[in-house]
């Protein structure tokens, strides 16, 4: 069990450390709040989403999943439309003069819809988890030895998210200027819109 456990931690962090869409966001939510606890729910949504992710890969219906064309295009369209809404949106936010940084970031419930669509509806996202993980987790045919890669592979995602809100804001300190916050806004965007036509090409190049 240690064995499998160190496995999924070590897997886990690999395919979590790169800063995509989900990761990117939630730095930027971090630095935008004064007070870390207003990025919480965008950390939490993220975390219970991989674990989900996480459990179904485990459970074994990866290969059903990613063998449903439609079910891809599917997800795959909502996905696109929702970042290229959400993106545009972001680029058209302009924080006034006198407003402030807790002005500027995102909603309890805008902040949970937004990680909820990029960590559900991202096929990206989705192939690493079922795929990846899902695919590695089948390598134990014990039950134990298998939970225990999935709870490490999760914790991971737990961990990673937290450190990294709190990450972004230590560093939102220091770009809580109106400037900085519109940049912020700006990356964001641009993230979001090349996330949406990089999600267009995986899906339908073939």
């Amino acid at each position: 069990m240690v064995i499998a456990f160190l496995h999924g931690f070590l897997l886990s962090f690999g395919l979590i450390l790169p800063i995509g869409m989900q990761n990117g966001f939630i730095l930027t939510q971090g630095a935008l709040h004064r007070r870390w606890a207003g990025a919480l729910p965008s950390v939490l949504t993220a975390a219970v989403c991989d674990t989900l992710l996480i459990a179904l890969a485990v459970w074994g219906v990866s290969a059903i999943v990613l063998e449903v064309r439609w079910l891809r295009y599917t997800f795959g369209a909502i996905g696109i439309v929702f970042l290229l809404y959400m993106g545009i949106s972001a680029w058209r936010e302009n924080p006034g003069q006198n407003e402030s940084a807790a002005i500027t970031a995102w909603t309890v419930r805008r902040q949970m819809v937004f990680t909820a669509s990029v960590s559900l509806l991202n096929p990206h996202a989705i192939m690493d988890t079922l795929a990846v993980i899902g695919g590695s987790a089948a390598a134990y045919s014990a039950w134990p030895e298998r939970i225990a890669f999935g709870v490490a592979s999760a914790l991971v995602s737990w961990l990673w998210f937290f450190g990294l809100s709190l990450a972004g804001h230590l560093a939102g300190r220091s770009l809580a200027s109106r400037s900085s916050l519109r940049l912020l806004n700006r990356v964001s965007a641009v993230v979001m819109l090349a996330s949406a036509l990089y999600l267009a090409h995986i899906i339908y190049r073939s």
